[in-house]
């Protein structure tokens, strides 16, 4: 059962990450029929104040050892650094080998991977950060585009407010949702998020190298409402179709397929944000035969639905 959660807090800490652990373990709400969790903060050298910015700072009071019986240790995000304290890493391993969990919240994800928790992991950080991790610990599985992951012992979650999500997960999971919601409720926030959200992330047309293939991009995002087929870009760049899927794969990355569905949901986007126009224009805009399509794409590639985009993007 989670009853002792402990936060790990070293360097400069990210406040709002360390903020929300605290909002959901950390505060007394047993008026209101929230159990009771005992709730540490400690770090590698108790007592000595981490800075928060701007002139202010944290005091930690316990040691490391007091984490190692908690049923929960939750790093905020804060530093991407890899030269870790080794007592911090030694804690969360210590921790999950007597049977407890790691939470991570938005960069706070490298300290678990610095550590070996996500090795052969499924995970997540937030998205500016998510290559940079891939690259530096490629036996971790980094996933940017949901909100937060479950793996084992490990729960890492993307930027700032998604540790809200996680932390609401995690109670959620251990006590039902009665008192998850009643946390929420408390805390004025949404009571359920799903960890497979998407991270509402700008997809940036990428960068393309070859000349070639830089101007064929260039075509189809300007004609994203016409019909494009794979037979009609190969003849542009007088390739056979198989060659041209081919060497546009190495080039972009991905099939000529997906990149362009991607492009026509990203565009769409812009317009569900900037506009007022009906689904079913958006849709004809875009290039998608129907709005039930563009629902679907869109609802694969962002995990909402336009409308329900629209209600939070919208400019008002």
């Amino acid at each position: 059962m989670l009853k002792k959660v402990a936060v790990v807090l070293h360097r400069q800490v990210a406040l709002f990450e360390f903020g929300v652990v605290n909002e959901v373990f950390g505060l007394d709400r047993t008026d209101d029929g929230v159990p009771a969790f005992e709730f540490l903060i400690a770090s590698p050298d108790p007592g000595v104040p981490l800075s928060i910015g701007h002139g202010a700072a944290v005091v930690p009071p316990h040691t490391l050892d007091d984490c190692l019986d908690a049923d929960l240790v939750a790093v905020p995000g804060g530093s991407t650094d890899p030269d870790f304290a080794p007592e911090i890493l030694q804690t969360l391993r210590g921790v999950v080998d007597n049977g407890g969990r790691v939470l991570t919240v938005c960069t706070g994800a490298f300290a678990a991977a610095e550590a070996g928790l996500l090795d052969g992991r499924r995970c997540t950080t937030h998205w500016r950060h998510g290559a940079e991790l891939a690259r530096r610990y490629p036996k971790a599985i980094v996933d940017t585009d949901v909100l937060f992951v479950d793996d084992g012992p490990v729960t890492t979650s993307a930027g700032t407010a998604a540790g809200i999500d996680a932390s609401l997960h995690l109670v959620r999971a251990e006590y039902g949702p009665d008192v998850a919601n009643r946390i929420a409720r408390r805390m004025v926030v949404p009571p359920h998020r799903d960890g497979g959200q998407r991270q509402f992330v700008e997809a940036p047309v990428p960068a393309c190298e070859s000349d070639g293939f830089a101007q064929v991009l260039d075509w189809m995002v300007e004609h994203l409402d016409t019909d494009i087929t794979v037979d009609e870009l190969a003849n542009r760049m007088h390739m056979s179709t198989r060659t041209f899927a081919r060497r546009f794969a190495d080039e972009v990355g991905v099939s000529p397929h997906r990149w362009l569905t991607e492009q026509r949901v990203l565009h769409a986007r812009r317009l569900l944000e900037s506009t007022t126009l009906p689904v079913d224009d958006v849709a004809a805009r875009v290039g998608f035969a129907s709005a039930t399509l563009l629902r679907h794409h869109f609802n694969a590639t962002v995990g909402v639905t336009p409308t329900v985009y629209r209600r939070r993007f919208a400019a008002r």
